[in-house]
């Protein structure tokens, strides 16, 4: 083998195993990932995941994740920030807007639509579902928890 292609080799080996590394985040948003999105990421994004849970965070919006399968009763937090400001306050900024939509992207169920932190709501649901986030000018994180759990 020569020398160029072994080198081609092992550069692409190492690509492709540094971009393996850390990769611990739930969304494909371009988010903060591993421990560097712990710095800035709020409390709802740093509580350990719990089985059944769906954890989705996201620099911006509009971003839409899944299909994911929910069955069942959830409480759906989320929260958005800024963190360049830690005290924003947000009810002078537009609303954050998430709904679930069917895989065809037809609304299914609305979530939120506040121009809040964050906010709660208990749902159910049974299916497939794209979680979809329209609206907010600010990196957020999206929760959803088994009711119970």
């Amino acid at each position: 083998m020569s020398r160029v292609v072994l080198v081609l080799v092992t550069l692409q080996l190492t690509a492709a195993l540094l971009a393996g590394c850390g990769n611990d985040a739930e969304s494909s948003s371009g988010a903060p990932r591993g421990v560097a999105a712990l710095k800035g990421d709020p409390a709802l994004a740093r509580a350990p995941k719990r089985p059944g849970e769906l954890l989705f965070r996201a620099s911006a919006s509009p971003q839409t994740e899944g299909p994911v399968t929910l069955d069942g009763r959830y409480t759906v937090r989320f929260e958005q920030y800024a963190p360049e400001d830690p005290h924003l306050d947000f009810t002078t900024q537009t609303a954050f807007v998430a709904d679930l939509q069917t895989p065809s992207g037809r609304p299914a169920q609305h979530l939120f639509s506040a121009a809040r932190s964050s906010g709660t709501k208990t749902i159910t649901a049974h299916g497939r579902y794209l979680v979809d986030v329209s609206f907010g000018d600010f990196p957020y994180v999206l929760r959803f928890t088994p009711a119970g759990g």
